[in-house]
Parts: structure tokens; C-alpha cells; sequence
């Protein structure tokens, strides 16, 4: 992977497949530029697509205290590397990054994110607060397994999987990255849609929800398409937070080539 300098002096790994009109990925709660690889190769064929590994996972480095600040200053020198102005799509909270480093002025005119986790209305904020609690509280006392058990549980994986998971060889790289959990955290704020802030995202924002995950998520990223002006909601029938990368791909390279003039013009 080749590496680029962010703004405090964190070195951010990334790695760039294929040519065409740029593409970056985000990826979400821990999860690396090998986590989007998939997605990568099969959207290599028409774009240049770049993966890179957020601070504190991977190759990339870390600076302490963490700040969402520094994270957007850390997209924009991958997106400045690249050059141009290059499409971005980000999964989970790698989306919430993505809108919040547009809001603060990420060039970019094309923009997609799948289920940021925004949890809004009362008894959601309430949930999140008490997950954010308890998060905190784990990390603190060095339980790096119980966070990625908390954060695995929160997003509806079965106790029972989440069992066997943790005598399989994926759990020690679950666990190497547990303490940027913190970090998505902080990307949430309190879990409420930043309708305010997000007013200024002026790219074209396609928000995606799968059809077959939980009703509060769906009703979530509509509310997030309806808070962006230039926001428009699509349910991917069949699909969960799990994305499928060869059912996302073509989505993908749908919205980002019939649009990109007209983006770039508007």
C-alpha cells in the first residue's frame, strides 16, 4: 500500500485498483482497506477505485486525542492524492464520515453512504447513549473483547455466532482495531440525523438501506435522504448492513457514471 500525510502528521495507507474516473471507498466500524477489497475489484474495470485503511487500523498510523476533525483531514489527503474530484462511497459509519467531511468541504460531487447508524427519535438516543456508556467504560478497563462483542450484539449479530466467532482467526482482527470503535462513536455524535450541518452537503448523495434489515434503519436513512438537499433514498431489495459487493457494484457504477456530468456542472 502506498501512503499519504495527513494534516497532524499520521501517515493513512490506501491503495489504488483499476482507471477511470475516481472512486474512494469508506469503510466502516472496524473494518480496513482489505475489508473493501471485493467491492474494489469489481468496480476496478470502470473507475479508479482507492481503499485506505482509517487512523488506527491497519497500516495507517494514529494520533492521540482523536478527533472527527482530524479523520475528515485524513479523507481529504487521500482524496488529494488521488486528485481531482473524486466519488465517494462509505458503508456504516465510513458514510457519516463521508457526509461530514463533505459538509466541511470535501470536494466532492457524487456521494453515496449505505445505513450510517444514526439512531433518531427518544428512545434511539437513549439506546446509543447507554451503548456509548458502556462502550467507554469497556475500553477503559482494557476489554477490548467485550467492546467488539458490544458493538457485534448492537448491530444484531446472534450471542450464539458471536461465540463462535471469537474462537475463529477473524477475532484477533477484530480486536487489533477494537479501540477505533471509539472513533465511530465520536462520528455518531448522539445518534440524532445533523440535519442542520448536513444542509451544507451540496453533492448529489444517494442514501442506501437494505430491504431486508431492521424497519428503524430503513426509517433512518430516509430521514437522512430528506435532511440532504440534494438527497435521494433506494432500498436494495434483499440486503442487509451486510452489503453484497456484486449487488452494491452496480448500483454504484449506475449513480456515479450517469451522474458524474451532470455533477460536476450543477
Amino acid at each position: 500500500m502506498d501512503k499519504t500525510l495527513s494534516r497532524d502528521g499520521t501517515l493513512i495507507a490506501y491503495r489504488c485498483r483499476g482507471e477511470g474516473p475516481p472512486v474512494i471507498l469508506v469503510g466502516g466500524a472496524l473494518g480496513t482497506a482489505a475489508t473493501e477489497a471485493p467491492l474494489a475489484r469489481l468496480l476496478a474495470p470502470r473507475f479508479q477505485v482507492v481503499t485506505y485503511d482509517r487512523r488506527g487500523r491497519g497500516d495507517s498510523g494514529d494520533s492521540a486525542p482523536y478527533a472527527v476533525g482530524r479523520e475528515i483531514e485524513d479523507l481529504t489527503a487521500v482524496a488529494e492524492t488521488v486528485g481531482g474530484r473524486p466519488s465517494v462511497f462509505g458503508v456504516g459509519t465510513g458514510g457519516a464520515l463521508a457526509l461530514e467531511a463533505q459538509a466541511a468541504g470535501l470536494p466532492v460531487d457524487l456521494l453515496a453512504v449505505h445505513e450510517p447508524p444514526y439512531t433518531p427519535g427518544a428512545a434511539g438516543l437513549r439506546f446509543r447513549a447507554g451503548c456509548t456508556a458502556r462502550l467507554h467504560r469497556l475500553l477503559s478497563a482494557g476489554d477490548r473483547d467485550g467492546a467488539v462483542e458490544l458493538f457485534l450484539s448492537v448491530t444484531g449479530v446472534p450471542a450464539d455466532l458471536i461465540a463462535r466467532m471469537r474462537s475463529a482467526p477473524l477475532w484477533r482482527s477484530l480486536v487489533s482495531v477494537a479501540h477505533t470503535l471509539a472513533y465511530d462513536d465520536a462520528l455518531l455524535g448522539d445518534g440524532s440525523v445533523p440535519a442542520e450541518r448536513f444542509g451544507s452537503v451540496r453533492a448529489r448523495t444517494l442514501v442506501l438501506s437494505g430491504g431486508f434489515g431492521p424497519a428503524s434503519a430503513r426509517a433512518a436513512t430516509r430521514l437522512l435522504a430528506d435532511a440532504l438537499p440534494r438527497g435521494r433514498h433506494r432500498t436494495l431489495t434483499g440486503q442487509t448492513q451486510e452489503l453484497a459487493p456484486q449487488v452494491v457494484a452496480p448500483v454504484l457504477e449506475e449513480f456515479f457514471t450517469r451522474n458524474v456530468h451532470v455533477g460536476q456542472a450543477s
